[in-house]
């Protein structure tokens, strides 16, 4: 299942939690009952946000670099040949 990693913009915290990808946890009590931790003094109606996806860890090995094509493509950069 998806780990996902979010964040309360009220109190700072971050949680890391597991749902599926069709899910939307949007408060702080939503994701407080997800995680199972006590929400405290956070309002449970507090928004929060999505950081980042978790789904995938690195096994640790380094993967093999694909071939040099001559080509310097970049991002937002176009091409040169």
């Amino acid at each position: 299942m998806p780990q996902y990693e979010y964040r309360c913009p009220a109190n700072q915290r971050l949680v890391e939690v597991e749902h599926s990808m069709s899910d939307e946890i949007r408060t702080w009590g939503e994701l407080c009952t997800l995680a199972s931790i006590d929400p405290g003094p956070t309002p449970a109606s507090e928004p929060v946000e999505k950081v980042i996806s978790l789904s995938f860890v690195s096994s640790g090995r380094a993967r093999p670099s694909a071939p040099n094509s001559g080509h310097c493509c970049r991002p937002g950069n176009g091409c040169c040949h």
